[in-house]
């Protein structure tokens, strides 16, 4: 079965996602923009992708006509606008550089494979004729993960999965779903639904992210706390390298020598092209039952969400917003700006499977966050979450064109850690950007929890000075500083790519850093694997 009918319209080469769901500021961001940042709100001019300078093409007639031969030349491309819709990702920077003025990079043509074989004779022909390979799936990366990056070779080319759209079988007895890895997130709920099963990973790029996207970067998805991390969830994967194939994952577990499938699971697309992954899937769940929280602060907050975790209580969603993004009703993105729906701290909480499994989980759930400080605020806004949680993205891109600076970062760290962690990021940020000349609008919560520790989601708003690009640049430097001198990781979901490769010397040590150049000088020999990602 294939998912391709299903597909959304192709994201916009400047902005995330559909254009007919862009969302135009409201009078209450637009106040709260003016008022808190000095940014007036007036959007610049729609750019026209017809008029950007891309750099020419540096392929050969030579290697196009071999690579064309080798797809078919429908899908061997190198007009303009297939080459700016694989330019990059879709992070801030990224779209800044898009609508900069001058030359621009992009691939220097794009692949778009249909089988394995090819892709073995694309890395074939590619390793021995110097042209770097940047796996692309969905193109959601906001760390710089799938930029064209040519670091010395003749010429850099896309390859595009979106042809490898096929669930390839269910195994309803063992709850086991196989997938092309070119498979989105919606049409994966899709297939699975037409057969009462789901897979439940809804991060928030989830819909234009591919399965094999979420293998190669770690993902984490809102739904986490029930059915945990995209790699919790993998149970096989196979890959094409330059090499030779791997295929890894033979049992529910095995104590057969280190895990392999972890080679791959995180690797960015520099040690193989993930093709197909075995997950584990569950029924389509009987009921859900929604609930908010307030509490008085994130402290109080944070205390109540880490004791439901250590209990066990078992909801499938449990976030908190901290005190300023509960302020400007951020999580509840449809009313951003308005009236705020509770003072102090809002948190949401979302409970999945049979009537009976989700009124007990609830009601234990209950029982502890109230005792721990929360009070109910009833259904309506964790509804009205769940309503919007794929719409932030698309606010980002009118703060963008309003003249404000809008982004995210992540981090996770243990409980012990993280009020220390969340006020060394939020003062690193403030201090950075109020040097650049312009307040700071610094948001946190808590998005995915575990019995350890948590996981931190800032979002900064603040307005464009002078050079944007270099001012988001410093900023998010003292903010990675800031996370590793605090003991947090460099990134939980969002990955390395090439924005926080500076960082990996610390996250893993030098001999972490040997021995992934290993792997990869044993698997891509050449280097031609999205260079420039993941490895310092």
């Amino acid at each position: 079965m294939t998912g391709s009918d299903a597909l959304l319209p192709p994201m916009k080469w400047n902005a995330w996602g559909d254009p007919a769901a862009a969302k135009p500021l409201s009078d209450g961001i637009r106040a709260l923009l003016k008022q808190a940042l000095g940014v007036d709100g007036s959007s610049a001019p729609e750019s026209d992708p017809a008029q950007v300078q891309l750099r020419p093409s540096a392929l050969g007639d030579t290697d196009r006509e071999a690579l064309a031969a080798i797809v078919g030349t429908e899908h061997c491309r190198t007009g303009h606008d297939d080459r700016l819709l694989h330019a990059g990702g879709k992070s801030t920077l990224d779209l800044l550089r898009r609508n900069a003025p001058g030359v621009q990079d992009a691939p220097d043509a794009v692949l778009l494979p249909g089988t394995e074989t090819e892709i073995a004779a694309i890395l074939d022909h590619c390793s021995r004729h110097r042209i770097a390979v940047v796996p692309f799936g969905g193109g959601t990366s906001v760390v710089g993960g799938v930029d064209p990056i040519r670091a010395g070779f003749t010429a850099v080319v896309a390859l595009d999965l979106r042809r490898f759209d096929r669930l390839r079988s269910l195994d309803e007895e063992s709850g086991i779903a196989e997938f092309d890895a070119g498979v989105t997130g919606p049409d994966a709920e899709r297939l699975l639904g037409e057969r009462g099963f789901s897979l439940g990973h809804f991060p928030q790029s989830f819909q234009y992210a591919t399965l094999g996207g979420f293998a190669a970067t770690r993902s984490s998805g809102q739904d986490s706390a029930g059915y945990g991390r995209f790699d919790d969830m993998v149970l096989g994967v196979h890959a094409v390298t330059p090499m030779g194939v791997l295929d890894l994952g033979r049992a529910p577990a095995s104590a057969a020598g280190p895990d392999l499938r972890q080679l791959l699971i995180g690797s960015e697309g520099t040690f193989g092209v993930i093709t197909r992954v075995r997950i584990r899937v569950h029924p389509v769940s009987e009921t859900t039952r929604y609930e908010a929280w307030s509490f008085p602060d994130f402290a109080t907050g944070a205390a109540a969400l880490r004791a439901v975790t250590q209990t066990g209580t078992g909801p499938t969603v449990i976030r908190l917003s901290d005190e300023a993004e509960t302020g400007v009703n951020l999580a509840t993105t449809e009313a951003i700006g308005e009236q705020q729906i509770t003072g102090g701290c809002l948190a949401i909480t979302v409970f999945e499977g049979s009537a009976a499994h989700t009124k007990s989980r609830h009601d234990e759930t209950a029982a502890v966050l109230m005792a721990h400080g929360g009070t109910s605020l009833g259904e309506p806004a964790a509804r009205a979450w769940e309503h919007g949680r794929f719409g932030a993205p698309y606010l980002r891109d009118s703060l963008l064109a309003a003249g404000a600076l809008c982004e995210t970062l992540e981090t996770a760290t243990d409980w012990a850690g993280v009020n220390a962690l969340k006020a060394a990021v939020t003062e690193a940020l403030s201090t950075a950007l109020g040097e650049s000349g312009t307040p700071a609008l610094v948001l946190c919560h808590i998005s995915h929890v575990y019995r350890t520790g948590a996981s931190l989601y800032f979002t900064v708003v603040a307005g464009q000075r002078g050079n944007p690009i270099e001012q988001w640049r410093k900023a998010k430097a003292a903010a990675c500083d800031a996370i590793t001198a605090t003991g947090g990781t460099i990134t939980h979901h969002h990955a390395v790519g090439a924005d926080h490769r500076p960082w990996m010397h610390t996250e893993v040590g030098d001999l972490g850093i040997a021995l992934l150049r290993a792997v990869k000088a044993t698997l891509d020999p050449a280097g031609i694997l999205n260079p420039g990602k993941l490895i310092p």
